[in-house]
């Protein structure tokens, strides 16, 4: 409960700033990064509930993050085809200082979470959210360095793309994992016929 408690708050707050530097910025890999956070944070307090609860509660806690990972693609899918119609060129300095202090936060999240990955199905669908943050960071600094080399928004688009991409495949393996836990559960409660 404590590891979930300090990282729900390190993802709220950087949330907040990230959304803030994204708007600020005109960045949707910035965005999609803030909006990664927010899912990790809401994903967090779900988890606290969910901790001391049995096998099924903890397998449908896991189907709703993967259903709030999903709703966050979305997101960030529609971010991209606004910038497609609206273009705006984003700042590369916002993008670059916001990612690299995302990536100094979710890194300690990462190392916080290390040790719980493999627990039950609750804490390996934190440990996922955890895991996409350390790809998301990395993703818009690469995204910066495209938008300050070429002097153009497409690196940005590109790079919201693929990591909305990577939080639909993220969203479908913990959806996958929920439900084959839940089928295991219901297996296991089922008489046996003999």
């Amino acid at each position: 409960r404590g590891t979930l408690l300090r990282v729900l708050w390190i993802n709220a707050i950087m949330f907040a700033v990230i959304a803030a530097a994204a708007v600020y910025g005109k960045s949707t890999a910035l965005l999609s990064d803030s909006l990664d956070n927010l899912g990790d944070a809401l994903t967090y307090a779900l988890s606290l509930f969910a901790v001391t609860r049995g096998n099924a509660t903890k397998a449908r806690v896991a189907l709703f993050k993967g259903g709030l990972i999903f709703v966050a693609a979305s997101a960030v899918m529609a971010q991209v085809v606004y910038r497609l119609f609206s273009p705006a060129l984003p700042s590369y300095e916002i993008m670059s200082v916001f990612s690299i202090t995302g990536l100094l936060a979710n890194g300690l999240c990462l190392f916080l979470l290390w040790r719980h990955r493999t627990d039950d199905i609750n804490m390996s669908s934190v440990y996922e959210c955890s895991r996409n943050d350390i790809a998301s960071n990395l993703s818009v600094l690469v995204a910066a360095a495209g938008v300050w080399a070429f002097s153009a928004a497409w690196p940005d688009i590109l790079v919201g793309t693929l990591l909305a991409i990577m939080l639909l495949r993220s969203s479908f393996r913990v959806v996958r994992g929920a439900l084959s836990e839940l089928s295991q559960e219901r297996a296991a409660m089922t008489p046996d016929p003999g």
